[in-house]
């Protein structure tokens, strides 16, 4: 799906070892024949990425970049694969997530009692990725408010809670928000960010206060997909009691 000549919404099918089978949407940002990727997919499932680029009509050989909008493994599951297939890509995440991207801190959310909850196969697989974590080269870090040209221009907007280092981005040529977890897309409604997976739940939602002061006419998240329409309204009723 393309939003505008910049921006390409990738639909990628997910299998989690938690959630079971759904789907995912990072997203390709166009200029010239260079792509700019946003979050990688689940560990395991870079075939489903791939083909979605495929489908979409680009080839992975031009991206030029990838972001990392944090930590999580559904976002970053695939990235020493496409570092070991891009020579040479740049890679960028905001430095409150950066250790746990490259190993050198645990990953909020996949602490030992809960990854000896999943299937003996993942085990192993996961532990051999953060292996191949602590290899990857180095990070440019993004800040709260960098303006990067990508896609025409695009913001970054840091938005702790779900996790340290969180990121949104906010692509002012389409009037378009890039939630990615700080919100969701419900069975056709908005919603603010799933507890279950945001340990630090009240900032989350201040971090909402930081998506304000933009016109935004469309909402994508990572999970649940777009949103036509502003998340004003929904940003009221979530931190009315703040």
């Amino acid at each position: 799906m393309n939003i505008g000549p910049n921006v390409i919404v990738l639909t990628v099918p997910m299998i989690s070892p938690v959630m079971g089978p759904t789907k995912i949407y990072p997203v390709l940002l166009k200029d010239g024949e260079d792509l700019t990727l946003i979050d990688t997919g689940m560990l395991g499932q870079y075939d489903a990425l791939l083909q979605a680029i495929e489908q979409a009509g680009e080839q992975l050989s031009s991206i030029k970049r990838i972001i990392l909008t944090h930590q999580d493994i559904d976002h970053i599951g695939n990235l020493p694969l496409l570092v070991q297939k891009l020579p040479g890509v740049e890679l960028f995440a905001h430095p409150g997530d950066i250790p746990a991207i490259t190993n050198r801190q645990p990953m909020l959310k996949m602490n030992p009692q809960r990854v000896a909850q999943m299937p003996q196969a993942f085990q192993e697989q996961f532990h051999a990725f953060l292996e191949q974590l602590a290899q990857l080269g180095s990070f440019t870090e993004l800040h709260d408010g960098q303006q990067l040209p990508w896609g025409g221009g695009i913001e970054i907007i840091h938005t702790p809670g779900h996790t340290p280092g969180h990121i949104c981005l906010y692509v002012q040529e389409q009037a378009l928000l890039l939630a990615v977890d700080e919100l969701l897309v419900v069975d056709g409604q908005l919603t603010g960010p799933a507890e279950s997976a945001t340990p630090d739940m009240p900032q989350a939602l201040r971090s909402l206060h930081k998506l304000e002061g933009r016109l935004i006419q469309s909402v994508l998240c990572y999970h649940g997909g777009l949103y036509d329409g502003s998340p004003q309204e929904l940003i009221n009723q979530l931190t009315d009691a703040l």
